[in-house]
Order: structure tokens, then sequence, then C-alpha cells
């Protein structure tokens, strides 16, 4: 068994090495990105849906109202 590596494969690992040390901040900061934008879609979706619950909320509420002006009117 011999005790060098061939100079093609250390050259070959030491680029690969470097390719992805070179890449690893590009693709961090792309997993930031899309947390962020799946965050503020979300955060946007919470917010409509808050506002139509509280549209059908106001929507009970004047119903209810309603029925009680006409409840005291008819008296």
């Amino acid at each position: 068994m011999a005790d060098t590596v061939n100079p093609q494969i250390t050259d070959a690992i030491t680029q690969t090495n470097v390719k992805v040390l070179g890449e690893a901040p590009a693709q961090a900061l792309a997993t930031v990105y899309q947390v962020l934008g799946q965050t503020v879609s979300l955060t946007m979706q919470n917010g409509a849906s808050a506002q139509q619950n509280m549209q059908t909320v106001a929507a009970a509420a004047t119903a209810r109202a309603v029925e009680l002006i006409m409840a005291g009117a008819t008296k």
C-alpha cells in the first residue's frame, strides 16, 4: 500500500471543499430570505383572517341591535 496520495485526488477534494465553503453564505442567506418571505405571508394571511372574523362579529352585532330596535318599536 502506498503512503502517498495522488495529487489529483487531494486537488479535487480541496476544490470541492473550497466550493462548498464559498457557497455556504449564499445558501444561508437564501434560506433566511425564504423563511422571511414565508413569515410575512403567514402574517398577512392571519391579518386577513382576523379582519374577516371581526367583520362577521360586527355583522352579528348589527343584526342583534336592529332586532332589539325593532322589538322596541313594535311595543
